[in-house]
């Protein structure tokens, strides 16, 4: 049992060929203690429902765990115990793991995340993870089971931060930065924009979804990460859907991490213009409709 090719992860665990380096593999190595009521909560069960949590927290090491009666939550090295509260409620997700319920884990974070990053995580979990085009996985849970849980939650630390991210989360959003996106431009007192509006183009036969659009200026906003840039296909077909756009006589203002964070002040400044702009070309429009066209 003291062999090199035996692990010891966890104080009374043993094993052999478990990759511990994230946390799944830790909640493989743990599974053995998982006994009684206990169940994944916290962060560990945000990571294991796939919710958009900031890098600081998806790359601890530090499982959190959570029983679900009176009994003495567990006390080791690695692990955060929790004493759960009498109604919360459980799922199962894949791997075998049993973790507290979208909504509960939800609550589990506000002691941790930003009202903005509650956001992101309330925007997934009510929009379900995107397919392909409309498509999209089953929402993890409805509005009124987050409202639920926030009463649940009581006076716990960050019930304030729980309801302003209720009132601001939305459905359909495809990712944290879109939604990071969307509170800038709230923030910076733009009219909030619609999310994944249905947009027809190439003549009415192909609909496309923009993250975000103010559809009275015909403005669409698309969020482009790394992997837009990185990926080959993607990159040709941003180049498509924003021809497909402009064709269709909506403008594009494409955003990048940048512009969420050091580049913000250039980036509002460069959507007042973009707007104002459209607001001319519009009234242009209105006046002369054949000219314009």
């Amino acid at each position: 049992m003291r062999g090199r090719d035996i692990d010891a992860p966890f104080h009374g665990v043993r094993s052999i060929g478990i990759d511990t380096r994230d946390i799944r593999g830790l909640c493989v190595a743990f599974e053995p203690l998982l006994v009684g009521s206990r169940v994944f909560c916290g962060a560990t069960a945000a990571i294991l429902l796939g919710m958009p949590l900031p890098l600081r927290l998806r790359t601890g090491r530090l499982l959190h765990v959570g029983t679900l009666d009176a009994r003495q939550p567990p006390r080791r090295r690695g692990v955060v115990g929790h004493r759960l509260t009498k109604g919360t409620r459980t799922i199962d997700v894949p791997g075998g793991f049993t973790v507290t319920d979208a909504a509960s884990t939800w609550c589990q974070l506000a002691a941790e995340l930003s009202r903005e990053e509650l956001t992101a995580v309330a925007d997934y979990v009510l929009s379900g993870l995107p397919l392909s085009g409309s498509r999209r996985n089953a929402p993890l849970c409805s509005r009124d089971e987050l409202s639920a849980a926030i009463a649940e939650h009581g006076a716990r630390v960050g019930v304030a931060k729980l309801r302003w991210a209720l009132e601001q989360a939305r459905t359909g959003v495809d990712s944290a930065p879109e939604t990071a996106l969307r509170l800038l431009l709230v923030e910076e007192h733009f009219t909030e924009p619609v999310v994944a509006l249905p947009v027809l183009v190439e003549r009415g036969t192909i609909t496309l979804h923009p993250d975000l659009a103010w559809p009275e200026l015909r403005v669409v906003l698309e969020y482009e990460g790394d992997g837009h840039r990185e990926s080959k296909r993607q990159f040709r077909a941003d180049i498509r859907r924003r021809e497909m756009f402009e064709a269709a006589g909506w403008r594009v203002i494409r955003v990048t991490a940048d512009d969420l964070g050091p580049l913000r002040d250039e980036f509002v400044t460069r959507v007042h213009s973009v707007l104002a702009a459209r607001v001319r070309d519009l009234h242009l429009m209105a006046r002369f409709p054949q000219k314009a066209q």
